[in-house]
């Protein structure tokens, strides 16, 4: 039984020091990340005789927020069938700032989908009535 004992007790040793290296072995740490959120995101400017001629639309951008958490590019994914109000919403997100996105505590760029809505007013306001009689002095 010694004899048997001396032969299997370094193949024990080998096989406690290989589990316990394993267990040894941190984890990853895990990746800590936040999406980045709008600080300022003043509504774009929705032309009065749009408004008024009862055109409206959506618009998604796609836009890539930087590390100062600025749009750095943003690219025109639907438009609203209406280059006004395209331009309108280009210009707005132009001017939006936003606490940026991170990962591990850095900073880092990222891509977000902007989606823009122009609904003309529900009720017509008085500008409107001015601008229709405008318009058909024009005439």
């Amino acid at each position: 039984m010694t004899a048997t004992f001396r032969r299997a007790l370094p193949l024990a040793l080998a096989l406690t020091v290989a589990l316990s290296a394993c267990q040894k072995t941190p984890a990853p740490a895990p990746v800590r990340s936040t999406e980045p959120m709008a600080v300022h995101t003043p509504p774009p400017v929705y032309p009065m005789e749009l408004g008024c001629e009862d055109i409206g639309g959506q618009v998604v951008l796609k836009v890539t927020i930087g590390t100062d958490g600025k749009p750095s590019a943003i690219n025109l994914l639907r438009s609203s069938q209406n280059k006004t109000l395209d331009d309108s919403a280009v210009a707005a997100v132009r001017g939006w700032t936003f606490r940026a996105a991170t990962r591990n505590g850095q900073p880092v760029p990222i891509s977000i989908q902007v989606p823009v809505t122009f609904t003309p007013p529900q009720v017509r306001p008085e500008s409107c009535f001015v601008y229709d009689e405008e318009k058909k002095n024009k005439l």
